[in-house]
């Protein structure tokens, strides 16, 4: 147990992890998320947290996505984020249907109390479905292996 205590402490998604369905009536999406983090939804933007873990749901109306597109929106980033690297993005298919998938580090806001900031790696996901544009965010302190549990969040996506 002390493992999974120090482990979770670290940002780490244990593999026992419960995770609750959010339904974000707003946005119109569901995804699964772990229990206990924190949800904060306004009109077009949803984000759950805890400690340096964070997901961020943003949408928007406009067409499919394509490669180009998510490389473009990537390059805006990085003029206003200069530490932020980035992949090449590739078309993938989730259960929702086509996304574009892309990969960045960045460096997380700074902390409250301490003003420590950690690099963050971010998987971007660009969904769309019938004129509306979701983009899924899910960063995660570089180090920590969250990829399990990401991956099992952003294959529930769903469209409402």
């Amino acid at each position: 147990m002390a493992a999974d205590a120090k482990s979770a402490a670290t940002g780490d998604i244990p593999d026992t992890q419960n995770f609750l369905t959010l339904r974000a009536s707003r946005l119109r999406v569901s995804m699964l998320y772990p229990e206990g983090w924190t949800v904060q939804e306004t009109a077009s933007r949803l984000s759950i947290t805890d400690k340096n873990n964070l997901v961020r749901i943003s949408l928007s109306s406009g067409p499919a996505p394509t490669t180009a597109s998510v490389s473009s929106q990537l390059a805006a980033l990085r003029r206003s984020t200069p530490a932020l690297t980035a992949s090449a993005p590739q078309a993938i298919t989730l259960e929702s249907g086509p996304a574009v998938k892309a990969t960045y580090t960045t460096r997380s806001a700074p902390n409250p109390v301490t003003g420590k900031q950690v690099t963050l790696t971010v998987d971007r996901y660009v969904l769309a479905h019938g004129g509306r544009v979701a983009v899924v965010d899910l960063g995660t302190p570089v180090g920590v292996d969250n990829v399990d549990a990401y991956r099992r969040m952003i294959e529930s996506f769903k469209w409402l």
